[in-house]
């Protein structure tokens, strides 16, 4: 090597060594201060693997969620307070890192200024929101009468965690990662890893190496603990079928289950199944946070999908051919105390009411309900629903109907069609298309009605909000 080219090499090599110095000489003799930031360096990574592990749950494996979808430790963790108490503890830990080492100082700027600049973003911009974000969620937790899912602000117009769909599950995972990879870039780029243990150079890893298994293990575990998957092949499967475990129940192509499916158990998934007959195609008995996921039931005789005390996601479904005159297609009740239940993209055709709740938190959106006998869509009992993007044409006697001192949200539907009850001699059937009845709050705005024998109407000491 030419001497030229060595001092060239030198040369390019002090901006870096002077930087290092630098870093040194503004941590080195910090030690209970750098013994805490690798600490809490740690706790971060700890619960960053826990989003990652709710992520994995619910769009890699299609657990049941929110039950199935907590982590490793959200058993014992997944109460509002506890988030916010986490988040604001990290919030004041990260400042008092950032006032402790006088990091407003130009030296620390100076020194490394990519990893300052994300550190104080990270904590200060970032972190300081996802605390608004836990404050917000806490008073509606307490409101909900503390019941969970609360969305805070950002999570205002996000849906259910259901299959792929963006929930808070992916909003506050986005969060976390952010200000987690703030602080770690902002660790490494200080250099405090050779200052863990100081006199022990070998240990410089040790930081790293916390991280990485602490990342790496929860997502190993969720794998080894993910609810088995049963695969039902195709053909004719005599029932009906107890799923009384949690589980993951796929149909294959042409697998028909004859006889009826019932779920007792939490956190059960059925997906891609076809049901014929049964006293109710499916039912869903005391569980909690059931997913039916593109399910078809032809020939029950009472109710096609009926959920008592329990909490279900219905993402597609088609339920037709009712068995008998007092068949109905979707029946979500007596769940009032308990979590909200979602039904979307189903396809309802014949039966006495298409979609109904008795005292339960429903939200009905995006499906299609046609020629039902006495209602089409139907909110009582002091039931709390939205019903919302629907079509319902056909319907004789009601189109939407929200009864019984029930508080229902009804926009952006279509509903066409509605026909009078002629062999009625109830005067409330004469084929309205909307109907607030008996004490019910209906607020509507934004609906399509088209030829209904009657438009929108408040009897019985109900309301209209319009708007």
């Amino acid at each position: 090597m030419t001497a030229t080219a060595a001092g060239v090499r030198r040369a390019g090599a002090r901006p870096a060594t002077r930087r290092r110095e630098r870093l040194e000489a503004l941590v080195r003799e910090r030690r209970l201060l750098n013994l805490f930031f690798f600490a809490t360096v740690a706790v971060m990574a700890a619960h960053e693997a826990e989003h990652i592990a709710q992520v994995m749950e619910k769009d890699a494996l299609g657990n049941a969620c929110p039950t199935d979808c907590r982590g490793l430790l959200g058993f014992l963790f997944d109460v509002e307070w506890i988030h916010f108490l986490y988040n604001t503890g990290l919030f004041l830990a990260l400042a008092a890192l950032f006032v402790a080492y006088r990091m407003w100082e130009p030296a620390w700027r100076r020194a490394a200024p990519a990893a300052w600049a994300g550190f104080v973003f990270g904590v200060f911009a970032i972190q300081g929101y996802h605390v608004v974000e836990h404050v917000v969620k806490l008073e509606q937790w307490f409101a909900n009468g503390r019941m969970s899912p609360t969305p805070g602000i950002a999570g205002q117009g996000l849906g259910p965690p259901l299959g792929r769909d963006l929930s808070l599950i992916e909003l506050h995972f986005a969060l976390n990662t952010a200000v987690f990879v703030a602080v770690v870039v902002a660790y490494f780029g200080f250099g405090l890893h050779r200052h863990v243990l100081p006199g022990r150079p070998r240990l410089a890893a040790l930081p790293a190496a916390t991280v990485a298994v602490l990342l790496l293990f929860p997502v190993g575990a969720t794998w080894a603990l993910a609810p088995p998957t049963i695969r039902l092949e195709a053909g004719v499967h005599r029932g009906p079928l107890l799923l009384d475990r949690a589980q993951k129940l796929v149909g294959e192509p042409g697998a028909v289950v004859r006889g009826g499916i019932r779920i007792t158990a939490d956190a059960v998934v059925v997906q891609g199944v076809r049901v014929v007959g049964g006293e109710n195609g499916i039912e869903v008995d005391g569980a909690r946070d059931v997913v039916l996921r593109d399910v078809e039931v032809t020939g029950a005789e009472l109710d096609g999908i009926s959920v008592r005390r329990a909490t279900v996601a219905v993402d597609g479904c088609r339920v037709s051919s009712p068995a008998t005159r007092y068949g109905q297609g979707v029946d979500i009740s007596f769940a009032i105390d308990l979590g909200p239940s979602l039904v979307r993209g189903c396809t309802i055709v014949g039966g006495q009411e298409g979609l109904v709740t008795h005292s339960a938190k429903v939200r009905f959106a995006g499906n299609r309900v046609a020629r039902t006998t006495l209602r089409g869509i139907t909110v009582t009992e002091m039931a709390m629903g939205t019903v919302e993007r629907n079509v319902v044409s056909g319907a004789l006697g009601v189109g939407i109907f929200c009864g019984d001192y029930s508080v229902c949200d009804i926009r952006r539907n279509t509903v066409t069609g509605t026909l009078a009850d002629r062999g009625s001699d109830d005067g409330f059937r004469a084929g309205y298309a909307i109907q607030s009845h008996f004490g019910a709050t209906a607020r509507v705005r934004d609906n399509r009605l088209a030829g209904n024998d009657r438009g929108v109407v408040a009897v019985a000491d109900a309301r209209l909000v319009r708007g």
